[in-house]
């Protein structure tokens, strides 16, 4: 069975250790091919990245979409980079 795109808005996210990565706040969406590119995740644990902040996800890391999403890769630790950080956001 198929899941509409706005399903996704919501579900937990785990990573392949069974740590609570954040909830899906967002979706980043390819226009021309009509496809879910990846999955904005709010809400972060700070055991696995800086500051809490919000992540992008690629699609391709999901292993499997259920009542939450098991992702099949991410790394041990996301660190915010200065430069590329806007504190308007």
């Amino acid at each position: 069975m198929a899941l509409k795109a706005t399903e996704l808005i919501g579900k937990k996210v785990y990573t392949p250790s069974g740590f609570l990565l954040g909830e899906v706040s967002n979706l980043v969406l390819n226009l021309t091919l009509r496809k879910v590119d990846g999955l904005f995740i709010d809400w972060t644990d700070p055991r696995l990245v800086e500051d809490s902040l919000a992540v992008n996800v690629p699609f391709r890391w999901i292993q499997a979409i259920g009542d939450v999403i098991i992702l099949h890769k991410f790394p041990e630790w996301v660190g915010a980079d200065e430069e590329n950080c806007r504190s308007d956001l």
